[in-house]
Protein backbone atom coordinates (compact mmCIF):
# COMPACT_ATOMS: atom_id res chain seq x y z
CA UNK A 1 0.00 0.00 0.00
CA UNK A 2 1.32 3.66 -1.01
CA UNK A 3 -0.16 6.83 0.57
CA UNK A 4 -0.37 9.57 -2.03
CA UNK A 5 -1.39 13.75 -1.24
CA UNK A 6 -0.94 16.72 -2.84
CA UNK A 7 0.95 19.58 -1.87
CA UNK A 8 -0.18 23.07 -1.64
CA UNK A 9 -1.82 23.88 -5.47
CA UNK A 10 -0.49 27.42 -5.25
CA UNK A 11 2.73 25.57 -5.44
CA UNK A 12 2.33 23.47 -8.60
CA UNK A 13 1.60 20.46 -9.17
CA UNK A 14 3.51 17.85 -6.96
CA UNK A 15 2.67 15.00 -5.39
CA UNK A 16 3.83 13.56 -2.35
CA UNK A 17 3.71 9.87 -1.23
CA UNK A 18 5.08 7.01 1.17
CA UNK A 19 4.91 3.33 1.86
CA UNK A 20 2.55 2.03 4.53
CA UNK A 21 5.40 0.42 6.14
CA UNK A 22 9.10 -0.43 5.79
CA UNK A 23 8.27 -3.88 3.07
CA UNK A 24 6.93 -1.18 1.07
CA UNK A 25 9.78 1.23 1.62
CA UNK A 26 11.92 -1.29 0.30
CA UNK A 27 9.64 -1.28 -2.88
CA UNK A 28 9.71 2.49 -3.26
CA UNK A 29 13.50 2.80 -2.41
CA UNK A 30 14.41 0.06 -5.35
CA UNK A 31 11.90 1.33 -7.92
CA UNK A 32 12.23 5.15 -7.37
CA UNK A 33 11.94 7.56 -10.35
CA UNK A 34 14.94 10.12 -11.15
CA UNK A 35 12.70 12.45 -9.75
CA UNK A 36 12.31 11.88 -6.70
CA UNK A 37 12.95 13.24 -3.69
CA UNK A 38 13.34 11.29 -0.48
CA UNK A 39 12.70 12.51 3.22
CA UNK A 40 13.31 11.33 6.48
CA UNK A 41 13.68 12.72 9.90
CA UNK A 42 16.99 12.51 11.10
CA UNK A 43 18.56 10.09 14.10
CA UNK A 44 14.78 8.79 14.60
CA UNK A 45 12.51 6.28 13.42
CA UNK A 46 10.05 7.68 10.30
CA UNK A 47 8.27 7.37 7.38
CA UNK A 48 10.07 7.48 3.90
CA UNK A 49 8.00 10.38 2.18
CA UNK A 50 8.69 10.90 -1.45
CA UNK A 51 8.35 14.13 -3.12
CA UNK A 52 8.35 14.00 -6.92
CA UNK A 53 9.59 16.57 -8.82
CA UNK A 54 8.61 17.57 -12.81
CA UNK A 55 10.84 16.30 -14.92
CA UNK A 56 14.00 18.25 -15.61
CA UNK A 57 13.84 19.57 -12.04
CA UNK A 58 16.47 18.76 -9.26
CA UNK A 59 16.11 19.32 -5.41
CA UNK A 60 17.67 23.03 -6.03
CA UNK A 61 14.02 23.49 -7.52
CA UNK A 62 11.77 22.37 -4.90
CA UNK A 63 9.26 25.28 -3.94
CA UNK A 64 9.43 26.47 -0.33
CA UNK A 65 5.84 25.56 0.71
CA UNK A 66 6.37 22.29 -0.81
CA UNK A 67 9.53 21.83 1.19
CA UNK A 68 7.56 22.47 4.35
CA UNK A 69 4.65 20.23 3.09
CA UNK A 70 7.08 17.30 3.24
CA UNK A 71 9.00 17.92 6.56
CA UNK A 72 5.75 18.68 8.48
CA UNK A 73 4.46 14.99 6.74
CA UNK A 74 7.22 13.14 7.81
CA UNK A 75 7.77 14.90 11.03
CA UNK A 76 4.24 13.87 11.76
CA UNK A 77 4.78 10.16 10.41
CA UNK A 78 7.38 9.69 13.21
CA UNK A 79 6.49 8.23 16.38
CA UNK A 80 9.38 9.86 18.36
CA UNK A 81 9.41 12.74 15.81
CA UNK A 82 5.74 13.51 16.21
CA UNK A 83 6.25 14.70 20.09
CA UNK A 84 9.15 16.80 20.10
CA UNK A 85 9.84 20.15 18.48
CA UNK A 86 12.99 20.99 16.85
CA UNK A 87 13.35 17.90 14.94
CA UNK A 88 15.63 18.10 11.33
CA UNK A 89 14.46 16.03 8.34
CA UNK A 90 16.80 15.17 5.71
CA UNK A 91 15.94 14.98 2.52
CA UNK A 92 18.02 13.94 -0.88
CA UNK A 93 17.79 12.68 -4.51
CA UNK A 94 16.69 9.19 -4.63
CA UNK A 95 19.44 8.08 -6.68
CA UNK A 96 21.50 9.01 -3.96
CA UNK A 97 20.06 6.46 -1.59
CA UNK A 98 22.34 3.44 -0.86
CA UNK A 99 21.09 -0.15 -0.43
CA UNK A 100 23.58 -3.21 0.75
CA UNK A 101 22.57 -6.52 0.73
CA UNK A 102 23.88 -6.43 4.31
CA UNK A 103 21.00 -3.29 5.44
CA UNK A 104 17.78 -3.88 6.91
CA UNK A 105 14.33 -3.69 5.25
CA UNK A 106 13.95 -0.33 4.89
CA UNK A 107 17.80 0.77 5.98
CA UNK A 108 19.33 3.00 3.69
CA UNK A 109 22.45 5.37 3.43
CA UNK A 110 24.01 7.66 1.25
CA UNK A 111 26.72 7.37 -2.26
CA UNK A 112 27.27 10.80 -1.62
CA UNK A 113 26.84 12.78 2.33
CA UNK A 114 27.18 16.12 0.31
CA UNK A 115 24.35 15.70 -1.73
CA UNK A 116 21.83 15.31 1.78
CA UNK A 117 20.30 18.92 2.73
CA UNK A 118 18.56 19.29 6.48
CA UNK A 119 15.46 21.37 7.29
CA UNK A 120 14.90 22.40 10.62
CA UNK A 121 11.09 21.56 11.59
CA UNK A 122 10.37 23.78 14.72
CA UNK A 123 6.76 21.83 15.51
CA UNK A 124 4.24 20.17 14.24
CA UNK A 125 1.15 22.46 12.47
CA UNK A 126 -1.51 20.79 12.50
CA UNK A 127 -2.96 22.62 9.59
CA UNK A 128 -1.09 21.57 6.70
CA UNK A 129 -0.85 18.01 8.32
CA UNK A 130 -4.83 18.39 8.32
CA UNK A 131 -4.67 19.48 4.67
CA UNK A 132 -2.26 17.15 3.44
CA UNK A 133 -4.55 14.15 4.84
CA UNK A 134 -7.69 15.72 3.45
CA UNK A 135 -5.91 14.67 -0.29
CA UNK A 136 -4.60 11.24 0.77
CA UNK A 137 -5.63 8.41 -1.38
CA UNK A 138 -4.49 5.03 -1.10
CA UNK A 139 -3.24 2.58 -4.04
CA UNK A 140 -1.41 -0.55 -4.86
CA UNK A 141 0.85 0.49 -7.45
CA UNK A 142 3.19 -2.18 -9.58
CA UNK A 143 5.84 0.00 -8.84
CA UNK A 144 7.88 -2.70 -10.66
CA UNK A 145 5.43 -2.38 -14.05
CA UNK A 146 5.61 1.77 -13.41
CA UNK A 147 9.45 1.61 -13.55
CA UNK A 148 9.65 -0.36 -16.33
CA UNK A 149 7.00 1.54 -18.52
CA UNK A 150 9.53 4.76 -18.00
CA UNK A 151 12.42 3.42 -18.87
CA UNK A 152 10.93 1.39 -22.23
CA UNK A 153 9.66 5.78 -22.38
CA UNK A 154 13.46 6.65 -21.78
CA UNK A 155 14.72 4.34 -24.20
CA UNK A 156 12.48 5.42 -26.60
CA UNK A 157 13.06 9.27 -26.69
CA UNK A 158 16.70 8.42 -26.67
CA UNK A 159 16.44 6.13 -29.98
CA UNK A 160 14.03 9.40 -31.74
CA UNK A 161 16.77 11.90 -30.30
CA UNK A 162 19.23 9.57 -32.40
CA UNK A 163 17.48 9.27 -35.23
CA UNK A 164 17.38 13.37 -35.33
CA UNK A 165 20.78 13.48 -34.51
CA UNK A 166 21.57 11.51 -37.56
CA UNK A 167 19.14 13.03 -39.50
CA UNK A 168 20.11 16.48 -39.19
CA UNK A 169 24.16 15.43 -39.70
CA UNK A 170 23.12 14.26 -42.88
CA UNK A 171 21.05 17.18 -43.99
CA UNK A 172 24.27 19.06 -42.68
CA UNK A 173 26.28 16.56 -45.20
CA UNK A 174 23.89 16.77 -48.35
CA UNK A 175 24.58 20.81 -47.67
CA UNK A 176 27.90 20.93 -47.42
CA UNK A 177 28.38 18.76 -50.60
CA UNK A 178 25.73 21.13 -52.51
CA UNK A 179 27.83 24.10 -51.42
CA UNK A 180 30.87 22.73 -52.56
CA UNK A 181 29.06 21.73 -55.99
CA UNK A 182 28.19 25.20 -56.38
CA UNK A 183 31.46 26.72 -55.91
CA UNK A 184 32.45 24.17 -58.43
CA UNK A 185 30.46 24.94 -61.15
CA UNK A 186 31.11 29.19 -60.48
CA UNK A 187 34.33 28.43 -61.00
CA UNK A 188 33.66 26.60 -63.84
CA UNK A 189 31.77 29.46 -65.16
CA UNK A 190 34.27 32.56 -64.49
CA UNK A 191 37.04 30.03 -66.53
CA UNK A 192 34.78 29.92 -69.78
CA UNK A 193 33.71 33.59 -69.48
CA UNK A 194 37.82 34.66 -69.40
CA UNK A 195 38.21 32.06 -72.49
CA UNK A 196 35.60 33.30 -74.64
CA UNK A 197 36.89 36.88 -73.86
CA UNK A 198 40.35 36.10 -75.25
CA UNK A 199 38.61 34.11 -78.59
CA UNK A 200 36.69 37.01 -78.59
CA UNK A 201 39.52 39.71 -78.89
CA UNK A 202 41.31 37.24 -81.08
CA UNK A 203 38.94 36.89 -83.43
CA UNK A 204 38.37 40.75 -83.58
CA UNK A 205 41.85 41.60 -84.00
CA UNK A 206 42.24 39.20 -86.78
CA UNK A 207 39.05 40.56 -89.05
CA UNK A 208 40.82 43.79 -88.33
CA UNK A 209 43.90 42.75 -89.80
CA UNK A 210 42.48 40.93 -92.64
CA UNK A 211 40.39 44.27 -93.62
CA UNK A 212 44.18 46.35 -93.68
CA UNK A 213 44.97 43.30 -96.11
CA UNK A 214 42.19 43.90 -98.09
CA UNK A 215 42.79 47.77 -98.48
Amino acid sequence: MVFYFKARPESGDYTIFMGLDKYENEELIKYGFPEDIWFHVDKMSSAHVYLRLNKGQTFDDIPEGVLEDCAQLVKANSIQGNKVNNVDVVYTPWQNLKKTASMDVGQVSFHNPKMVRTVKVEKRINEIVNRLNRTKVERKPDLKAERESVNAAERAERKQQLREKKRREEMDRLEKERQAEMRSYKNLMVADKMTSNKDIASTNKSLQELEEDFM
